[in-house]
């Protein structure tokens, strides 16, 4: 039997996406799944630059924004993870702070 080298869906997805030159496929494939028109703010660099399939924990996280304006963290995770509602609370928290102005009224 021949043995075959795997990859995870995962691992190969988030490589092809991280390279700016691919960013309107992820474009068209967000904005298709969300059923909005989806434009990529940034990449956002977690534990999503291993080299290899093998390696540890990899994840990827992208800003974006949808037609009414608003930005939207999405986070392409396959390994399940106990902390992940404190890592999303923490994380948004994070993206909410970075896009205020200090002079900006907390209501918007």
């Amino acid at each position: 039997m021949i043995k075959r080298k795997l990859i995870s869906f995962d691992w190969a997805l988030k490589r092809l996406l991280r390279s700016k030159a691919n960013h309107e496929v992820l474009e068209g494939f967000l904005s298709e799944l969300l059923d909005d028109d989806i434009r990529i703010l940034e990449i956002l660099e977690g534990e999503s630059n291993r080299a290899h399939a093998h390696d540890k924990s990899n994840r990827l996280d992208v800003k974006v924004t949808n037609q009414q304006g608003e930005i939207i963290l999405i986070e392409v995770q396959y390994e399940r993870e106990f902390d992940f509602f404190h890592r999303i609370l923490f994380a948004t928290s994070k993206a909410i702070t970075e896009h205020m102005a200090k002079s900006e009224p907390y209501e918007n």
